[in-house]
């Protein structure tokens, strides 16, 4: 099946919740971690806020590589990176301003 248009699409059916649900637990199963879930994060004190920011396309393309290869959003994956990073304490203070 070498072109698009040989996929017989009519003989094609949805996948079933119950079937996602299976592959989920057994991608889990495979990689030995829990997968995150995707989506809107819960609202509550910790409430995300919406901002524009202006990142390095370099930056954008790593962040959504990686983003692909752990099948999480990339806006998660950044903010997870910026979250560790945080709690790390490594923050350092530029001398410029």
């Amino acid at each position: 099946m070498n072109k698009i248009k040989e996929f017989p699409f009519n003989q094609a059916r949805r996948v079933t919740g119950k079937e996602v649900e299976m592959a989920r637990k057994a991608i889990e199963a495979k990689l030995g971690v829990k997968r995150l879930s995707r989506g809107r994060p819960p609202k509550g004190l910790d409430k995300y806020k919406s901002i524009q920011i202006r990142l390095n396309p370099k930056a954008l393309e790593w962040a959504h590589a990686q983003a692909k290869h752990r099948g999480i959003g990339y806006q998660t994956f950044i903010n997870e990176m910026l979250m560790h990073r945080a709690a790390a304490g490594r923050v350092h203070h530029s001398p410029h301003k």
